[in-house]
């Protein structure tokens, strides 16, 4: 096997660059996305349950393109032209996204609408990110992987700043910060489309300055034979020869994952409550008599009298009411020529108004100046992580045991999670945000690091697409249990206390910092590669 040649510190340079414009829309998701759909009116109890549709599409997704990537060669090389596709669609999706609230959807509607491309976008910046990470292990020998991972962390992070800042930095250049209720400020939506078109430049840098290597070449460079069996190895194959270091570092990134995906989910209510002390305000959830729960946009008394409107009482009838009536709920009421037409409603008789009641729930006041402040403040909090992050992967190659340099990350990490639940004061809260960019430094380094150093080049893109289920497996158990754990810390009718989720994932780092030492490195463990083959899409 030819050893691969060492590369200047440009060409490395050049092989993760577009890894910034990626990041720039990866950090506008993550900063923005709870923002907006509190916006548009979800409750905070779901807000997780939106975030299981995009891990689960690169649950599936991920592995694929890892494994064509690993037999695909044409005009645009290797791992080029699913960068090329992923990030097409992240540029179309990220115009849409933050108009979710703008089309005059109902709020049900707006929300599927936001999902489905909050689906779409996370689906398309992953595979836009993932063929960076593969480029490095095609192309780097292992003495600069070290080095190329760091520069690829600085760039991710020098990408996520400018997307955090965005929004703060729109504000302060005098662009409407507030909206109409259910309608996402400008200072976001135009985040986004610059977010857009930064994304389009670098893709297009990445095309004109990254060559990657003929598939003779490439397996001269990784030991790979091209007399080998040419069968594509399949994920099973893959699973059951992959390196020790595959499990035990995926072990770890399952309690990492799984805290982030919390701070993403609820930072921004936990900021705005406990920094920006954002008013709340009580809607109506529904009606609840003779033991059932009615739910809907519209309540309305007899057929002519709205009584609660998109969770907001318009009229007290039912303070007075005595005689039996008429509750129609409904999705949609209009008034047309002094008469109410409804869509989607259906009746009950109700015998006895005074047996029932209205279920309340509180939540705080999305359309305030406080709130948006506060959305602003947090995408400035995450742009001092991302610096934080920066400083520190400069710091981590410097530590003699990687093992000792992970641990210590990710309980710095913890720590200011902790300190996230608890502080009031907004500058404060910079502390804790450096620290949680400590352990993002280290998520980001040492994972692929110890794993390409333990594998040889042919099966590494099949191995990054099933070492991306790390991420998105704990994603989704993060999504699903998020609620579960909310409801069970809050009081039914008062404000959920969404801040005690970020001491929650600061208990998970504490417990993905113990199980580092679970992991033994060792390199070349897996015996057998496939070949790079010369193959169109």
């Amino acid at each position: 096997m030819k050893t691969k040649p060492d590369l200047s510190f440009w060409k490395l340079w050049n092989l993760s660059f577009g890894f910034f414009g990626v990041q720039i829309a990866y950090a506008l998701q993550s900063a923005n996305v709870s923002r907006i759909f509190t916006t548009i009116g979800a409750d905070p109890h779901d807000l997780s349950y939106f975030w299981i549709l995009p891990p689960l599409m690169g649950l599936i997704v991920q592995p694929i393109v890892g494994m064509m990537s690993d037999r695909t060669w044409n005009r645009f090389g290797r791992r080029l032209p699913y960068l090329i596709f992923g990030a097409l669609i992240a540029v179309i999706v990220m115009c849409l996204l933050p108009n979710a609230g703008s089309f005059h959807f109902t709020i049900s509607s707006a929300i599927i609408f936001g999902l489905v491309a909050l689906m779409m976008l996370d689906t398309s910046i992953n595979m836009a990110m993932q063929p960076f990470k593969m480029l490095v292990g095609d192309m780097v020998n292992e003495k600069q992987k070290g080095l190329a991972y760091s520069i690829q962390s600085f760039l991710c992070n020098a990408g996520s700043i400018v997307g955090y800042i965005f929004p703060f930095v729109l504000m302060w250049l005098g662009m409407k910060n507030v909206a109409p209720a259910g309608v996402v400020p400008d200072t976001v939506i135009w985040s986004f489309y610059l977010g857009a078109a930064i994304l389009l430049i670098c893709v297009i840098y990445s095309l004109i300055k990254v060559k990657e290597w003929p598939p003779q070449t490439y397996n001269e460079y990784n030991g790979v034979s091209e007399n080998k069996d040419k069968k594509s190895a399949g994920v099973i194959s893959l699973l059951k020869h992959a390196p020790s270091t595959f499990w035990t570092v995926g072990v770890v990134q399952f309690f990492c994952w799984f805290a982030f995906l919390f701070l993403w989910t609820y930072a921004t209510n936990t900021v705005a409550y406990n920094a920006f002390n954002t008013p709340t305000v009580q809607t109506i959830t529904g009606l609840e008599y003779d033991g059932h729960l009615y739910k809907g946009n519209y309540f309305i008394y007899n057929g002519s009298t709205i009584l609660v409107e998109h969770g907001k009482e318009v009229n007290n009838i039912l303070e007075t009411a005595t005689e039996p009536f008429t509750l129609t709920v409904a999705a949609i009421a209009v008034e047309k020529d002094g008469s109410l037409e409804t869509n989607e409603a259906t009746s009950y008789e109700i015998s006895n108004p005074k047996d029932i009641r209205p279920v309340y729930k509180t939540v705080l006041n999305a359309s305030t100046q406080q709130y948006n402040d506060a959305g602003n403040w947090l995408g400035l909090l995450f742009a001092v992580q991302a610096v934080g992050s920066v400083l520190w992967a400069v710091v981590l190659p410097r530590f003699r045991s990687r093992r000792f340099s992970y641990i210590l990350s990710l309980l710095l990490g913890a720590a200011g999670f902790i300190m996230t639940a608890f502080i009031t004061n907004q500058y404060l809260l910079f502390i804790a945000f450096i620290l949680i960019g400590c352990a993002w430094a280290a998520m980001l380094a040492w994972p692929f690091t110890i794993l390409t150093n333990s594998i040889k080049g042919g099966n590494i893109g099949g191995y990054l697409g099933l070492f991306n289920c790390t991420i998105c497996i704990p994603q989704i158990v993060a999504a699903l249990a998020g609620g579960w754990i909310l409801h069970m810390l809050s009081t039914p009718g008062e404000l959920a206390p969404e801040y005690m989720m970020m001491f929650v994932a600061g208990i998970s780092l504490i417990i993905g910092a113990a199980c580092v030492f679970l992991i033994n490195e060792k390199k070349n463990e897996q015996p057998e590669e496939t070949p790079a083959l010369s193959e169109d899409l």
